[in-house]
């Protein structure tokens, strides 16, 4: 029976483009209660998004038409999921009518093909624009059983490279840069303190953000005031919310990229503080922070498939929670936290998620981050000291 089953002709089309779609394209099942007799597969990266097999009859439009409601509902669920506003869809229908398929056309977002044999597939111009390899990959010089063995092989060889690139991502890793930013933000508030208040007011004044000092050519501060903290209680906050977002900023990009978004958002941060805060003085490792808070939201949106509920449950909401406490509260520098947050997610953008961000996305990233950079400069030393 299982040999039977492996050379039908419809099962080996439906083999086939498993194999082609999860080994070629990345895409990846979806679990889905109470569906039957139809597979989807998803790549959140792709211009298509979702791709289903339906192996379901479908004899008149009646049915067509409880096909798509049934799918615009469960894509609902799949955006709500994914925090994902626009997918598109693309339905391979193996056992469809022929007197349904002028249907297929009348919903741009909910692209359908008929198919009957793998020659549909070749001759489909729909087909041919949205995968145009497809009828390349589909030829195998297996059949019958080695065909079904050696395309289970490729999918769990796959599957099983897949599991190894998220264990790397996702993986528990020794945070060695945190703790190098930690300690140095308690040096910079431990060690003035026991030399004597004194020597302590005279670093904060000689070390803050300070926009007219900065204009009249002290820039280091931009990077040092990112060190000092007022309190011990500031003091404690930034490094503690430093060890749980930088761990896992550290862990995801890896210990070179986490440092640069770190130092590029305290940086961004610094400078669109001194734009708008005009001649107060600042302090404290929060631009930075949220900018941390920013890459994760970045590499959140890749991976939103494993982090959707967490994007939406948890960075959004303490993103959004802190920027309201700092509009609400005086004495708080919310600017350079608006700085630091933009700078962390351009500057994830321009290094890129491993295994996830293309080359053209990195490049756009790069030219943005400079292009708002020079424009910080300008608006923070130029534009702002008139």
């Amino acid at each position: 029976m299982g040999e039977e089953i492996m050379l039908d002709d419809k099962n080996v089309i439906v083999m086939k483009l498993l194999h082609y779609f999860i080994t070629e394209k990345n895409y990846n099942p979806i679990i889905l209660q109470g569906v039957d007799n139809e597979i989807w597969l998803e790549n959140l990266n792709s211009d298509c998004e979702i791709v289903r097999i339906v192996s379901e009859n479908i004899y008149n439009n009646e049915q067509y038409d409880f096909d798509v409601f049934k799918t615009k509902r469960i894509l609902k669920k799949i955006k709500k999921k994914t925090l994902t506003f626009n997918i598109n869809v693309f339905s391979i229908f193996l056992n469809m009518s022929d007197n349904v398929t002028e249907k297929l056309d009348s919903n741009s977002k909910l692209l359908g093909v008929k198919v009957s044999d793998e020659n549909d597939l070749k001759k489909n111009k729909k087909v041919k624009e949205m995968f145009p390899d497809l009828a390349k990959k589909m030829k195998y010089s297996e059949e019958g059983v080695e065909l079904f063995m050696k395309i289970t092989s490729d999918i769990n060889k796959h599957n099983k490279e897949d599991a190894k690139r998220l264990d790397r991502v996702f993986k528990s890793k020794t945070p060695y840069i945190t703790y190098l930013l930690i300690i140095i933000n308690c040096i910079f508030y431990f060690l003035p303190n026991i030399m004597g208040k004194d020597v302590y007011q005279y670093v904060i004044n000689s070390f803050c953000i300070h926009g007219p000092s900065i204009r009249a050519g002290q820039y280091y501060r931009l990077i040092t005031g990112m060190f000092l903290h007022g309190s011990i209680i500031h003091l404690f906050l930034n490094c503690y919310s430093l060890y749980i977002v930088g761990s896992q900023i550290e862990s995801f990009f890896g210990k070179i990229k986490y440092l640069i978004i770190y130092l590029f958002s305290g940086l961004t941060g610094s400078l669109l503080s001194i734009t708008l805060s005009g001649s107060t003085a600042s302090i404290g490792a929060s631009g930075a922070i949220f900018g941390l808070m920013g890459a994760l939201l970045y590499f959140g949106f890749y991976y939103r498939v494993y982090l959707g509920n967490a994007v939406k449950t948890q960075i959004i909401p303490i993103i959004i929670l802190n920027l309201f406490i700092g509009f609400t509260i005086p004495g708080i520098d919310n600017w350079g936290h608006i700085g630091g947050l933009i700078g962390g997610v351009l500057s994830s953008m321009a290094l890129g998620v491993k295994d996830k961000s293309t080359k053209f996305e990195e490049t756009n990233g790069w030219i943005i981050c400079l292009l708002f950079l020079v424009f910080l400069l300008y608006m923070g030393l130029i534009f702002a000291g008139r």
